[in-house]
């Protein structure tokens, strides 16, 4: 029945116009379940309407009931007041009225808790895609937007990140173990200075050239920052909590505080856009994903992210989603890369992104691109959440503005695209002339013993 559902053109347009912004927005869930569940199966997620519509009926008429219920409390105190005032006996009417007030206050209890199933139930809905968001399950399906330079191939047998780096003598994974268990790296000497190169290039491209602001944030939150952005409730396994009296989180990825830098907050027009660029640890669980990309870097528990965040007016914010594709194209661009941009389907879309574009770097000793960076408009999605607004000039309230975030890069898995990419058959790395300033100069990078 929810596969069935249509909308016509014109309902289309302007469910789509006015859906897409919320958490999703409780009014226009409830004017349409079913064209939101009809919206939701693009991203292969199957509506539980039936659930939604039952709550939705008892509230309202529990709703009902309870007005009545406060309207016959306020009779029944009026004509209290009314007798005691000709001194007359009100012992009827004050019975009376604690009856009403006994049932009030459980209807009163009762659609509280209803409201809370309610807006669970809503906290736990995706966001809706935009109309050009191509149809697919998974990441097989999303489309090829574009390839830039040509797939790194070489005359000499291919090592992978792991070899070259300990090549170098710049990895520990031993080490990282007995510190901390499987999935976490220790990197020393010239690759832990090639890493820290990578991000301080980054933050002078994005700051310098593409008018971000630097910031620096907390790694820990409390747990309402990431029901901002969309982490909770629905990816508690996926994050690191922090044992203790306090309710603390570690983030999994800069988006989660900058983003919420501006919560509560009504912003005049003329401080849009809004453009944050940090450089942060990042923490993610990797629940689910076991056996995957074990060896070296590529997947971890621990890593460094160069975050890009725009906060914009609706009108703009699809603009600003490839400007910000821009940006992340340069950084790879400049290191001298190769990649391809990929339109992500509906069904390999995040939980709060409308739309994203995924960067996927080549990769010589998987002879393939891998994710490197994934810039999304999660559209008012997390404003929502957040209650990020601004005053439009041409409205008396203020509106609820779009968020966009994007990698500018994933720092870790830049340096393993480097040491793959810029491999020489000694095992030295060449340095793209970018990167030479943040390293002293240098061609290469080699063993501290052979400079």
């Amino acid at each position: 029945a929810v596969m069935r559902t249509r909308l016509s053109c014109v309902f289309q347009s302007a469910f789509y116009g006015s859906l897409r912004v919320g958490m999703l927005d409780p009014k226009l869930v409830r004017q349409d379940v079913m064209a939101v569940a009809s919206a939701l199966a693009r991203r292969g997620v199957t509506l539980d309407t039936s659930t939604f519509e039952a709550l939705e009926q008892e509230r309202k008429t529990l709703q009902v009931e309870t007005e009545g219920l406060q309207n016959q409390r306020k009779a029944l105190s009026k004509k209290i007041g009314q007798a005691k005032a000709k001194g007359d006996a009100a012992d009827v009417w004050m019975t009376e009225v604690e009856t009403v007030r006994a049932t009030l206050m459980q209807h009163e209890e009762r659609l509280k808790d209803l409201q809370k199933s309610l807006h669970d139930w809503l906290m736990g809905l995706p966001n809706i895609p935009h109309e050009s968001v191509p149809m697919g399950k998974d990441e097989n399906d999303n489309i090829e937007v574009r390839r830039v330079g040509e797939p790194t191939h070489f005359d000499f047998p291919v090592q992978d990140h792991v070899a070259l780096a300990e090549r170098l003598s710049g990895v520990d994974l031993d080490a990282a173990v007995m510190l901390s268990g499987s999935r976490f790296v220790v990197m020393k000497g010239v690759v832990a200075r090639l890493h820290r190169a990578l991000a301080q290039f980054m933050l002078q491209l994005h700051t310098e050239q593409h008018g971000y602001e630097e910031v620096s944030v907390p790694v820990l939150v409390q747990p309402e920052i990431l029901e901002g952005t969309g982490q909770l409730p629905k990816f508690q396994e996926d994050l690191f909590q922090i044992a203790g009296d306090r309710s603390l989180y570690l983030i999994p990825t800069a988006e989660v505080p900058v983003t919420n830098l501006l919560r509560d907050r009504i912003l005049p027009v003329e401080a849009l856009p809004i453009k944050y660029v940090c450089h942060s640890l990042c923490f993610r669980s990797e629940a689910g994903s076991y056996g995957k990309d074990m060896r070296g870097l590529f997947r971890v528990h621990q890593f460094e992210k160069v975050e890009m965040v725009q906060i914009v007016r609706p009108e703009v914010s699809y603009e600003a989603l490839e400007e910000m594709v821009g940006h992340a194209e340069k950084v790879l661009q400049l290191l001298e890369l190769p990649y391809r941009v990929v339109t992500l389907c509906g069904g390999d879309l995040g939980f709060s992104a409308a739309k994203t574009y995924d960067l996927e770097v080549w990769l010589p000793s998987q002879n393939r691109y891998r994710e490197i960076s994934s810039c999304s408009n999660t559209e008012a999605f997390q404003a929502r959440r957040m209650q990020v607004r601004y005053r439009n000039p041409a409205m008396k309230k203020p509106e609820l503005l779009h968020t966009l975030n994007g990698s500018g890069l994933a720092v870790g898995r830049c340096l393993i695209a480097m040491l793959e990419n810029h491999q020489q058959p000694d095992g030295r790395i060449w340095i793209p002339e970018a990167l030479r300033p943040f390293l002293g100069g240098a061609s290469f990078l080699m063993l501290e013993e052979e400079q």
